[in-house]
């Protein structure tokens, strides 16, 4: 038989509290009370009880079955880096983005809002370069966070261009920020490569070193454009004699058409009527002899002018740049459908035309910070060797002259389906060399060869591969990885941002508009 003894309070040696004083306390209550009637014990007497309850010694009750403890040794404190803790308590995630920015969502797992601004991180020290690598499946909203944050960069007093909008996903939005689009093509408006655009003009009123410094930057330009635009017909790369001979040919063509621009077409009348200076660089001793040794250069620039993309880049410019508008746009989607080529060819000549315009805006004062995009990366680079270098010559600067630039790409296989191993190194280092990345879904292979990139871990792959496919058939459920981002920044711990569409944004940035079904009018 077990016997329960209860302790008893004198109610005349209790103390007294404010919630008690002026009341008189129950004589002899007992804890069990609190067991048999709680509907009447009040508050105040359960607080007197208690108090008063006996509390064992920090090793335990000295009775049989009351958990005393021979001895208690104390407590083993450690200390550690995160990156050694982690390992014992791995439930870290990362946190503390920079606030400062574009909002572009809230973190997943903490709610944090998360804002980008590639110039604030630059400022304050956290990257090194404003270049911004956007990677992911068809569908998921890469260009969706890519409009999220131009538009943003665009109201904190950037310029927005876009050289090269393939599809024309972004003329909409261009017009939106009362900017200015030109479509290319076709009966449409027409881009000379060799235009130097404002930079001719910033060149006019330039003088000494700076005006030295122009002009050998403006032919730097129309040189490597122009070797690009040969590679891409041809197929191969030129030889030492015709960079020699082309640089040569262009210079005799911008001297005779100053004050006004050269063309491909000018260019090639030299080389069919060579003067002395070309005989004299290709080692020839009459005109014929070099016509037959340029034969290859000669033919290539026909094809520029009478090839697949005859009427595109063979005669002067309708673009002209206009600063004093928020955005800018080449629309190149009248080309769409035309072959890699032509779409090469385009997005090259709209890149070169858009440093320019960069480089005469810094240099005639009106110097304003740029977001520029470059979507459908790899449509220009895997037509013919040696475009990667050409195309990153052409943009690579651009990184130290206040421009965010956003390269846009599905996936590294696009990168890896390059020509040659050198191209495809090259590529893979212009990936690496933009110090924001931001990842969609994707399948773990394409996370594995991020890896050689970025350092990605298990976790961060594992999370982006789940946003990569819809888990069911169901029809009418959302995508899993719709508005869903990983952004990395050198070896710290991704930050994981989930994006929601205001309902202007969500018509603004729609790309799925062929899909949707017009209303019938009544």
């Amino acid at each position: 038989m077990v016997m329960h003894t209860d302790t008893t309070i004198d109610a005349g040696t209790a103390p007294q509290t404010p919630a008690t004083a002026g009341r008189k306390a129950r004589p002899h209550a007992t804890h069990l009370e609190l067991a048999t009637a709680p509907g009447i014990v009040s508050p105040e007497r359960a607080w007197e009880i208690y108090r008063h309850r006996p509390q064992p010694r920090w090793w335990g009750w000295a009775t049989s079955g009351g958990g005393r403890a021979a001895n208690v040794e104390e407590g083993a404190l450690y200390q550690g880096t995160t990156a050694q803790v982690c390992g014992l308590y791995p439930f870290a995630s990362g946190s503390g983005a920079a606030p400062r920015g574009v909002p572009i969502g809230r973190h997943m797992y903490t709610a944090e809002p998360i804002g980008l601004d590639p110039g604030e991180w630059v400022t304050s020290g956290l990257i090194s370069n404003t270049g911004v690598w956007v990677q992911g499946q068809p569908g998921i909203g890469k260009s969706t966070i890519v409009k999220r944050l131009a538009t943003g960069l665009s109201a904190f007093g950037f310029y927005l261009a876009i050289p090269g909008d393939v599809k024309g996903e972004y003329s909409a939005l261009v017009d939106s920020l009362g900017g200015r689009v030109w479509r290319i093509g076709r009966g449409l408006h027409s881009l000379n490569p060799l235009d130097g655009g404002p930079l001719r003009d910033a060149l006019r009123h330039a003088s000494g070193v700076e005006r030295d410094r122009l002009a050998e930057t403006l032919r730097a330009r129309q040189i490597s454009l122009l070797e690009a635009l040969i590679v891409i017909v041809r197929r191969a790369g030129m030889t030492v004699t015709e960079r020699v001979v082309l640089g040569t040919a262009l210079d005799a063509a911008a001297r005779q058409a100053s004050p006004g621009e050269p063309t491909i077409p000018d260019v090639l009348r030299g080389l069919d009527d060579p003067p002395d200076d070309l005989l004299s660089v290709s080692a020839c001793d009459t005109p014929a002899q070099f016509r037959r040794d340029q034969r290859e250069l000669r033919n290539s620039l026909r094809l520029l002018v009478n090839g697949a993309i005859r009427g595109l880049f063979d005669r002067e410019s309708t673009v002209h740049a206009d600063l004093s508008t928020p955005a800018m746009s080449l629309d190149l989607s009248a080309l769409e459908d035309d072959d890699d080529d032509v779409i090469a060819a385009a997005m090259l000549c709209s890149w070169s035309w858009s440093a320019a315009m960069i480089d005469a805006a810094r240099s005639s004062g009106a110097h304003r910070n740029v977001v520029q995009i470059q979507d459908e990366l790899w449509r220009a680079l895997r037509v013919a060797p040696g475009l990667v270098e050409r195309s990153d010559a052409l943009t690579r600067m651009n990184r130290h002259k206040g421009v965010v630039q956003i390269q846009v790409t599905h996936s590294l296989d696009d990168l890896e389906a390059l020509p040659t191993e050198a191209d495809r190194a090259k590529a893979r280092g212009m990936a690496g060399r933009n110090n924001i990345m931001i990842l969609g879904g994707m399948p773990a292979g394409e996370m594995d060869s991020l890896g050689n990139i970025v350092n990605v871990t298990s976790r961060e792959s594992s999370l982006v591969s789940s946003w990569a496919a819809p888990p069911t058939w169901v029809a009418g459920g959302k995508h899993p990885g719709r508005g869903r981002y990983l952004i990395k920044s050198g070896q710290r711990i991704g930050l994981p941002v989930e994006m929601t569409l205001t309902a202007s944004e969500l018509q603004l940035y729609n790309t799925d508009t062929a899909w949707q079904k017009k209303k019938e009018p009544r």
